[in-house]
């Protein structure tokens, strides 16, 4: 009896964390926290975001310009200051007509 009991509060004690895991992973994925990717922003996330990513630019209006546009259309920001394009394919595969990269 006693084993049956610790093995059912075991289960429970499981159960709890995963589900704990799982909120906490969505919450982040969808509030902006650290989950990137297609789709992780909020429209209204993109100035915060777009202002991390061109804060270490000289070009800082261009940049702003574009990363907010890019935003809007793709709902995501590459982590970091340059670069990490490939955690947003949509922001990265956008580009100019003349080729060149249209998101900073």
């Amino acid at each position: 009896m006693a084993k049956l009991a610790s093995m059912v509060v075991f289960v429970i004690l499981v159960i709890s964390m995963l589900s704990a895991t799982i909120l906490a992973s969505k919450t982040r994925n969808h509030n902006g926290g650290s989950g990137y990717g297609p789709g992780s922003l909020n429209p209204t996330q993109c100035l915060p975001q777009c202002t991390r990513r061109c804060s270490q630019t000289q070009y800082h209006k261009p940049c702003m310009f574009f990363c907010q546009k890019c935003c809007k259309k793709c709902l995501c920001v590459p982590p970091g200051f340059y670069g990490n394009k490939g955690v947003c394919p949509c922001y990265n595969n956008w580009k100019t007509k003349e080729g060149g990269p249209k998101c900073p």
